[in-house]
This record gives structure tokens, C-alpha cells and sequence, in this order.
């Protein structure tokens, strides 16, 4: 189990203030993050990119992608901060999946399809370089008693390479989520991106088998509350 690599995880979806995460990356001497570019436009992208090469940050081993990225994107990403994979939502994801088969094939290999509420399907799963484990979407399954979507996480996650990971919070209410850029669509799930208890990770001791090499948090809690986040899924994790 031991040397597990987690990263903190500059989101940028409702609630997360990334301009205020890229200051603390400063203040806390962080020289990796994992980055989820979910939530951000093309406009806000290149603002953030901007930041982030004024910081001290090397690398991000790890990028969440969508489905409005250029070519160009993925190039200085990879070149600038050395990503050793990146990962995308399932073909049902309404932002995400459809123009990354056109138009950035290319990164396929190093890329890994995320399930989400649904289960990436074995045909899609074999165009990428496997699967990318949420598993606090997995969590949600056995929450909702989705003997389903548990038996086909198993099957894939057996078949299919696991490049990398998200761990978000699990609570246990029922909330309600609105979709990030489709607004009209609300998510009931006991899974958050916010922690407002860190036992609200203890669900992961469940997934020890399945854990790859790369955990991302993917909190808006700030870099300072991830820290301790970080600590307190280590020893989960890593014993």
C-alpha cells in the first residue's frame, strides 16, 4: 500500500476560489497540485495559467480535462508542468466527452475515463489508457444501492488499467447538487466538493485495493484545510 502519491487539488468548480488557492500555493511552498479545469472557461483558463507561472509550482501530475480545450492546451501543460496523465468525464457527460475523440486523440493513451454517474462503457474505456476511479461517485452507488454500477465498477476496474483517481467527501444526507455548467440539472448525492469533516474520507478505507499509484483530492476546500486533509488520508492510505 505504501508510497501512494496524493495530490492537493485546485478545483475550480462552484465554490472553489482558485485565484485565492494560486496564492496559497505561495504561501505554503506547494510544488505540485493536481488541477480540475471542470468549471472553467476558455477565457478564465488562460488567466489561470497566467498565475500559475508567476507561482513556484513544477508540476502537475495530473490534469482533469474538458470537453472546450485546444490541442495547444494539452501541449503546454504537458511541457510546462511535466502531466503524467490526464482524465475526462464518460461519454453521457454533457460537457465533456464528445470533441476530445476528434480533435485530441493524440493523448488518448494518457488519458483516463472518469466514471461518473455512469460507468464508462468497455468500448469507450478501450480508446483511452483505462479508467480514472472517482470514489466518491462509486461511494454514492452503494449509498443509492446500485448493485449495478457496483458489479460494473468491479468489472471494469479488473480489466482496465487504473491511471489515476479522485477522492472527494462523503457524507451521510442527501443533498442537492446543481450541475456546474448546465444549471437546470440537480445531482442528489451524499458526495460532496466540500469537507466539512474529515470522516467524511473514512469511506475510502473500503476502495484500499483499488487505489492506484495517483490520488487527486478534488475538495474546494482551501490548500491550507487539504493540507490536513493530505495528512489524514496518509495514513488511511499509506499505513
Amino acid at each position: 500500500m505504501g508510497n501512494k502519491k496524493i495530490l492537493l487539488g485546485l478545483t475550480t468548480t462552484w465554490g472553489s476560489d482558485w485565484r485565492e488557492k494560486i496564492k496559497e500555493i505561495e504561501k505554503f511552498n506547494i510544488r505540485e497540485v493536481a488541477l480540475f479545469l471542470t468549471a472553467i472557461k476558455p477565457e478564465d483558463r488562460k488567466e489561470l495559467y497566467s498565475l500559475l507561472e508567476k507561482t513556484k509550482l513544477e508540476t502537475i501530475p495530473h490534469v482533469h480535462l474538458r470537453d472546450d480545450m485546444n490541442l495547444w492546451e494539452l501541449e503546454y501543460l504537458e511541457k510546462r508542468f511535466n502531466v503524467q496523465v490526464f482524465n475526462i468525464h464518460g461519454e453521457k457527460d454533457p460537457h465533456s466527452f464528445p470533441k476530445f475523440i476528434d480533435d485530441l486523440s493524440g493523448y488518448c493513451p494518457k488519458t483516463y475515463l472518469e466514471n461518473t454517474e455512469d460507468v464508462p462503457s468497455e468500448e469507450k474505456l478501450k480508446l483511452f489508457g483505462g479508467i480514472c476511479v472517482d470514489f466518491s461517485h462509486w461511494q454514492d452507488s452503494i449509498l443509492f444501492n446500485s448493485l449495478d454500477y457496483d458489479k460494473k465498477m468491479k468489472a471494469a476496474v479488473k480489466k482496465f488499467n487504473i491511471g489515476c483517481s479522485h477522492i472527494s467527501a462523503v457524507g451521510n444526507k442527501l443533498i442537492r447538487d446543481t450541475d456546474i455548467q448546465f444549471k437546470d440539472i440537480i445531482y442528489k448525492n451524499f458526495s460532496k466538493h466540500y469537507l466539512d469533516d474529515l470522516n467524511e474520507l473514512d469511506y475510502i478505507k473500503k476502495y484500499i485495493e483499488f487505489i492506484p499509484d495517483m490520488i487527486s483530492i478534488e475538495l474546494n476546500n482551501s490548500f491550507e484545510e487539504q493540507l490536513k486533509i493530505k495528512e489524514y488520508l496518509e495514513k488511511i492510505i499509506n499505513g
